[in-house]
């Protein structure tokens, strides 16, 4: 199961596949969501704010559903995860890691199972709180990859083809 970064949606939504004109990359979305290829936390879902045509096409039909992973994150695994920022986080570096821990826990819970898709690239020289979603990953073994390779992974096509 690929479990998606919140930047994967906005990204693709602000860069590639707008809603309005790219609508079958949204639904395949959903039907992955559907048949559990791809699932995001909860509390990823969160971060995509009020008010974007982004959080409205997440509200539409039952596509928050689909594509929300339905099961608590566990406590323990979320701080193994905060301490490969840093063990010494203060709270405004916390504040600044945001909800990633939740993500990268998911994923750490099953690792076998799991991949994390993010649009972060590695930088392994940052340190604490700006610590990169993949490197966190390969820190503790956990498999990442990038929205791209997901689309590769899990075979995303169109149906349109040019009139001859």
């Amino acid at each position: 199961m690929h479990l998606l970064d919140a930047n994967v949606l906005i990204t693709a939504h602000k860069l590639y596949y707008p809603i309005q004109r790219v609508p079958e990359f949204w639904d395949w979305l959903v039907h992955m969501g559907e048949i559990g290829a791809l699932k995001i936390p909860v509390e990823i879902l969160e971060e995509i704010t009020e008010g974007s045509e982004l959080a409205q096409w997440l509200k539409d039909g039952d596509n928050y559903d689909a594509l929300k992973l339905d099961e608590d994150v566990n406590p323990a695994l979320v701080q193994i995860v905060i301490e490969k920022y840093a063990p010494d986080l203060n709270d405004a570096e916390i504040i600044e890691v945001g909800r990633d821990p939740f993500l990268i826990a998911h994923a750490l819970a099953h690792r076998l199972d799991r991949i994390v898709v993010t649009v972060e690239a590695s930088k392994p020289s940052t340190k604490r709180a700006n610590r990169r979603i993949p490197d966190v990953c390969n820190d503790l073994e956990v498999r990442w990859c990038n929205s791209f390779q997901m689309l590769t992974e899990l075979n995303f096509r169109t149906g349109w083809r040019s009139a001859p």
